[in-house]
């Protein structure tokens, strides 16, 4: 049976509740334990899917085709465990599935309330997440519940993992509360009392911490620790420190020099072999010593709020780990770029990246990005609407279809070489079909899908035969166009095996060095041990141009 750590914030959000559940489900994997981890968000939205970055960051999508948090992305960078769709769930779908059932008449005429249908469906979709039940169950499963405790919006799944330690008894279940030590610096020194109140607010709930994961700006003296024990009720030694790190690839360690994996498994009754932390020790070493540093330029629209690309930079950094570099990320605001400044703003960087994004604001100053990179011969990698500007930019000024366009942004346009996609087969093998009128939930063509590679391409080279990858989009590159556009010398080198959908678009080798377009996205597979194949050949890329300049300058000086 699996056995569950839950994981609960106080005193305010963006803690890193996602990045320690990630990094003890890292020491307790390290330990041979099969772990996975699960998300519950306490908005009521069915999934974040059709909520802004600016507001939640980005949307991290399942090869099963979820939309999920950010923190699944967390999850699946720290250990072996692919997520699924049942790894994240929300006020929302809980709401939505009991609601079903009611009017099912599931409950038999009982007046649906909280507690106990609401409650008892979380605790059903958490021990569903943990698999329990079926041959691939977790030895254990970790589940951080999103918000703070004092939270309206919380409180049912707190009641709900309330209950499910009482049912399933002391040494099945663990608690594990983040909290916040603010420093002040009038009175120069870290304040507790944050902290007693947000434990205080949770035993009043009825859950009593096990272990307290401190935030703050430095390392926490032993007198304070102590101070927290004693006003908390939690053992001196599961007061644990976690202080500010210049990478999170050091927050395994330091949790379990603190010995929170040890306190973890006497609590649960695990008996493990010895925490072995070298790959960890490995990657913080490679993050430290790089040999040198290239220049990447995102131009995108969400560049206010760097969550919205967490998944596309740490799949930048995962690929500077590889070519032993340092990637230095350089968010440009798309709406600040035009045609006649385009050179000005890009010419300083390595490389260029235009990522994905709704909607027509800034979708000029990406086409205009797009034509820098193709006639400055600069590498340029563009994802899912990165991909599509290149694909308008390549139509207007080299195929000659003046006032190409994508009929997301101009449904009057004369060339819609970028169109709604109206079927699809879906990650399952199923036939979907939307329209312009159909919701916008759910509603993309999502999840983990495998196209044909055509030979003697750039992408041939880089995966092979087959690219199988996670998708997130409702436009696609309108088949209706490839010949005209083949014509014009843009190479088409892998296409969907059934509706020979676009997946990427490149340069031939004579016309630029290193010119890619991807419908798909990539950065979801990206994992700090392997990189991804496509970034990793992106970053070398940009070394081989940084070098040529070099080399330039070189020849120029003498």
């Amino acid at each position: 049976m699996a056995k569950f750590v839950f994981v609960t914030g106080g005193v305010v959000s963006s803690l890193g509740k996602g990045i320690a559940s990630a990094s003890l489900a890292a020491i307790l994997e390290s330990r041979g334990l099969k772990v996975t981890l699960i998300k519950l968000d306490p908005y009521i939205n069915v999934d974040p899917g059709t909520m802004s970055p600016f507001q939640h960051g980005e949307v991290f999508v399942t090869d099963d085709g979820a939309e999920t948090d950010l923190d699944l992305g967390h999850y699946e960078r720290f250990i072996e465990t692919r997520m699924r769709k049942t790894n994240n769930f929300t006020t929302g779908k809980i709401y939505q599935s009991v609601l079903e059932k009611e009017r099912r008449g599931d409950y038999l005429g009982q007046t649906v309330q909280v507690i106990p249908h609401v409650t008892n469906e979380i605790q059903e979709f958490i021990e569903r997440g943990a698999g329990i039940g079926t041959p691939d169950a977790a030895a254990v499963a970790i589940v951080e519940i999103g918000g703070t405790v004092g939270d309206i919006e919380s409180l049912p799944f707190l009641e709900a993992v309330r209950q499910m330690s009482l049912r399933m008894g002391p040494n099945n279940t663990a608690f594990v509360h983040l909290t916040y030590l603010p420093w002040l610096a009038a009175a120069g020194e870290l304040k507790t009392k944050p902290t007693q109140h947000t434990v205080q607010k949770l035993r009043e709930i009825g859950i009593q911490a096990d272990a307290l994961l401190c935030r703050a700006d430095r390392r926490i003296p032993e007198e304070e620790r102590a101070k927290i024990s004693l006003f908390t009720n939690v053992p001196a030694w599961g007061v644990i420190s976690v202080w500010d790190v210049d990478t999170v690839y050091k927050v395994p360690r330091m949790l379990h020099e603190q010995g929170l994996d040890g306190l973890i498994c006497d609590k649960l009754r695990l008996n493990t072999p010895p925490t072995s932390l070298r790959r960890w020790d490995d990657l913080v070493h490679e993050t430290e010593h790089p040999q040198g540093e290239v220049s990447v330029a995102m131009v995108g629209k969400y560049v206010d709020l760097s969550d919205s690309y967490k998944s596309l930079n740490e799949a930048l950094r995962h690929a500077g780990m590889r070519n032993h570099v340092r990637v230095r990320i350089v968010h440009v605001d798309s709406e600040t770029i035009d045609g006649a400044d385009a050179a000005a703003k890009l010419a300083p960087y390595d490389a260029i990246l235009v990522p994905g994004g709704f909607g027509p604001r800034g979708v000029e100053g990406k086409i205009a990005t797009a034509r820098f990179a193709r006639e400055h011969r600069r590498p340029y990698l563009g994802i899912c609407l990165g991909m599509q500007v290149a694909t308008i930019e390549y139509a207007r000024h080299v195929a000659g279809l003046a006032d190409a366009n994508s009929t997301e942004f101009d449904p009057a346009t004369p060339h819609p070489v970028i169109a709604l996609i109206t079927e699809w087969q879906d990650a399952d093998g199923s036939v979907k079909k939307r329209d312009a009128d159909s919701d916008l939930g759910g509603t993309m063509r999502l999840g983990a899908q495998s196209s044909d590679v055509s030979a003697n391409t750039l992408a041939h080279r880089i995966y092979g035969d087959v690219v199988t990858e996670r998708h997130r989009h409702r436009y696609e590159a309108n088949v209706n166009y490839l010949e005209p556009l083949r014509k014009a010398g843009l190479v088409i080198s892998a296409l969907t095996q059934r509706e020979q959908l676009t997946e990427i678009v490149e340069l031939p080798q004579s016309m630029h060095p290193w010119f890619v377009g991807v419908q798909f996205h990539p950065e979801f597979k990206s994992t700090p041990w392997n990189g991804h194949p496509l970034f990793n050949a992106f970053i070398e890329a940009a070394l081989a141009h940084q070098r040529s300049q070099a080399g330039l300058r070189e020849k120029d000086a003498q």
